[in-house]
């Protein structure tokens, strides 16, 4: 079986970190046994954040995507990087795959000499799904099927932002033979939006052994270390770091060594940093920034609990890779990864959205008994071993592919 994976977020040199879960998807499906390459929408426009920054900032931000290699080898997958342009964001979003389709279209004709694959993998609609649907519309003698995965993005955010977002969402879904979705609340959005077939192939996390080197497999190691919550996304409004912050100047009396380790980077930095200051817990919070995925791992497998009470979250990666290190999570009630991951076993709690006393009382309760601690622990790396793996993903890949 080759495939060939199309999508917008995917690493690179520049950002190591943007859309690990799709590459790690692909890795799955290829150790499962499909033959892959992978074809990246590389959009050279830098984002308005870096426009923001004057005209040295903006020709800096745009001299770093266009160094970006264009033929890369990730983790023996071959990657290739398309470069396109495309208006702004906050205007055009739903209609960037018309932008990336020529270039798409000359790639996909070029792999297909090479490397004949079966079918075209796109992750998300919009834009990869749409750029897919009209390349191959432009290449009749590519009569390839189209799967379509999607992520939360598309349904929980394109369709309601922007003007022209349903439609162009339902175009890129009505064209796939099949989608798959991370979730089964995001298989239900993604049917009411233009979905036909639809399947749920969850993400995953690798488990690490017991007795290993790795910090999550010594439990005892964290016990002797200051109790120590973290959060592992990127800094924006709705992942809510700043509910946990809340939550740590609430527990700061019952819990005087307690610290909060927050990995990742993005526009709230500041925002947050100053709110640690207005709470009086600076002292207590460490803004580690971007890692790279293996240490960002590391890190979140050190702590004591993984706090993440995010909002529009469809699956939540980082909940299961810190739960396979024996680390329980917390994440919110009504959203369709942390309810999914919640109803598969034990280890993940969960709380009412904004819920501070909550959220509160749920981390103390984990924290005033070492018992239920470890037992939480032990019972969320059995959850993952059993549901969410990245060898369990790849397996369901593979089988929707052959389907």
């Amino acid at each position: 079986m080759k495939v060939a994976v199309v999508a917008e977020f995917y690493p690179s040199r520049r950002d190591p970190v943007l859309g690990i879960w799709t590459h790690r998807q692909a890795l799955a499906a290829r150790d499962a046994g499909a033959d892959v390459r992978v074809l990246v929408l590389h959009r050279v426009v830098p984002p308005r954040s870096a426009l923001g920054t004057g005209p040295a900032g903006a020709l800096a931000a745009l001299a770093e995507r266009l160094r970006e290699p264009r033929r890369q080898l990730r983790d023996g997958l071959e990657v290739s990087y398309l470069p396109y342009l495309s208006p702004a964001r906050r205007r055009s979003y739903p209609a960037w795959g018309a932008w990336a389709a020529p270039a798409l279209g000359v790639a996909l004709q070029r792999l297909h000499r090479s490397f004949a694959f079966d079918l075209v993998h796109a992750h998300n609609a919009v834009p990869a799904g749409d750029a897919v649907r009209r390349a191959l519309a432009a290449l009749p003698h590519l009569r390839v099927p189209l799967v379509v995965s999607v992520h939360g993005g598309d349904v929980l955010y394109t369709v309601s932002r922007f003007r022209t977002g349903a439609a162009a969402v339902a175009r890129g879904l009505g064209a796939a033979r099949l989608v798959l979705a991370n979730s089964q609340g995001i298989a239900e959005l993604s049917r009411a939006h233009g979905a036909g077939e639809t399947l749920v192939v969850h993400l995953g996390s690798d488990v690490p052994r017991l007795g290993s080197d790795v910090p999550a497999a010594a439990p005892a190691q964290r016990r002797e270390a200051p109790p120590t919550l973290v959060t592992v996304a990127h800094l924006i409004p709705r992942k809510r770091h700043g509910d946990v912050l809340r939550a740590l100047a609430v527990l700061s009396q019952r819990h005087s060594t307690l610290r909060y380790a927050i990995v990742g980077d993005g526009p709230e930095r500041i925002a947050l940093e100053g709110l640690a200051v207005q709470l009086g817990v600076a002292a207590r919070v460490q803004f580690l920034g971007q890692l790279e995925p293996p240490d960002a791992i590391a890190q979140a497998r050190r702590a004591t609990l993984f706090v993440m009470p995010s909002t529009e979250e469809a699956f939540g990666a980082g909940y299961v890779e810190a739960m396979a290190g024996g680390v329980p999570a917390i994440g919110c009630r009504g959203e369709p990864g942390p309810e999914e991951i919640a109803a598969a076993g034990d280890g993940m709690v969960l709380v009412p959205p904004g819920d501070i006393e909550r959220l509160s009382q749920r981390i103390d309760e984990l924290l005033s008994d070492p018992h239920r601690l470890r037992e939480a622990g032990q019972r969320a790396r059995e959850t993952v071993a059993a549901n969410f793996t990245w060898e369990r993903c790849g397996r369901q890949t593979l089988a929707a592919y052959e389907r």
